[in-house]
């Protein structure tokens, strides 16, 4: 229960703030967010002009400063599974050397890891799903969307990338390449992340074709684009300008935004 008040309180006007001062202060919010902060934190690879620009540093940095302290997405009970994970866009790539390992059930498939890591080297799936994994059902958020529950087990990238022999000092980002030509890239606050797996394992079977086989990505806080199926190569750099357009994957080059956290 409130305490009343004894005495009429004069009570101020707000302040009406323009459109024009709300749309000059976005920067200066940006750069107050990020003060005293790395820049590998809490700017995008690459910042559009404007507001589009200054909205993403704003978003990116608001959400990097409240998750500081990296929470866990939030994860579901057995009885949350959606029954048929969707398989959306591509499903089964058209490539010679995909379809041999498919035949063969990716017996002989490697996936390559180099860039800015201490033992550049390749990984079978065998290799992948011996080093300590993880189970974790999480809510898969597309951006056309739709969104459905699913279990995942893979080993968490980091765990991967030490395998290789760790990140070197200067590598800011880790780019991810598939199959059928998608690149993305994802900067160190999710990449150490646990949640942040390299997926085998889909509802306790086999990652199907259809959602990726043999390895996808699955970074939780991110909407689904983030998600690459199919993978084919992971390199570490301390720059995204030699990929695509330079903006830090695929999907930034078409006009998505790079930070696509949930």
């Amino acid at each position: 229960m409130s305490t009343p008040i004894s005495t009429p309180r004069r009570i101020a006007r707000p302040r009406t703030l323009s459109r024009r001062r709300l749309l000059a202060q976005v920067p200066a919010l940006g750069a107050l967010m990020a003060a005293g902060c790395s820049r590998d934190v809490y700017v995008p690879p690459h910042v559009r002009g404007g507001l589009v620009g200054a909205a993403d540093v704003l978003t990116m940095s608001t959400n990097r400063l409240l998750l500081r302290d990296q929470p866990l997405a939030r994860e579901y009970g057995p009885d949350d599974i959606a029954p048929d994970f969707p398989t959306w866009g591509q499903t089964n790539p058209d490539d010679e050397e995909y379809q041999r390992h498919r035949r063969e059930g990716f017996r002989d498939w490697r996936l390559p890891i180099g860039g800015l890591v201490g033992r550049p080297t390749s990984f079978s799936l065998d290799d992948i799903r011996r080093l300590p994994s993880r189970t974790q059902i999480t809510a898969h958020v597309c951006e056309q969307g739709w969104s459905a529950i699913a279990e995942w087990t893979g080993a968490p990238l980091l765990q991967v990338l030490e395998a290789a022999g760790g990140l070197k000092p200067e590598a800011r980002y880790v780019m991810l390449d598939t199959v059928d030509g998608w690149y993305e890239g994802i900067d160190l606050f999710e990449v150490v992340h646990p949640q942040t797996i390299l997926a085998w394992g889909l509802n306790g079977g086999d990652l199907p074709v259809g959602n990726g086989a043999p390895l996808r990505l699955r970074v939780e806080r991110q909407c689904g684009y983030k998600n690459l199926k199919f993978l084919k190569s992971i390199q570490a750099v301390d720059s995204m300008a030699g990929f695509g357009r330079g903006t830090g994957g695929i999907n930034s080059d078409w006009g998505f935004h790079w930070y696509a956290g949930v």
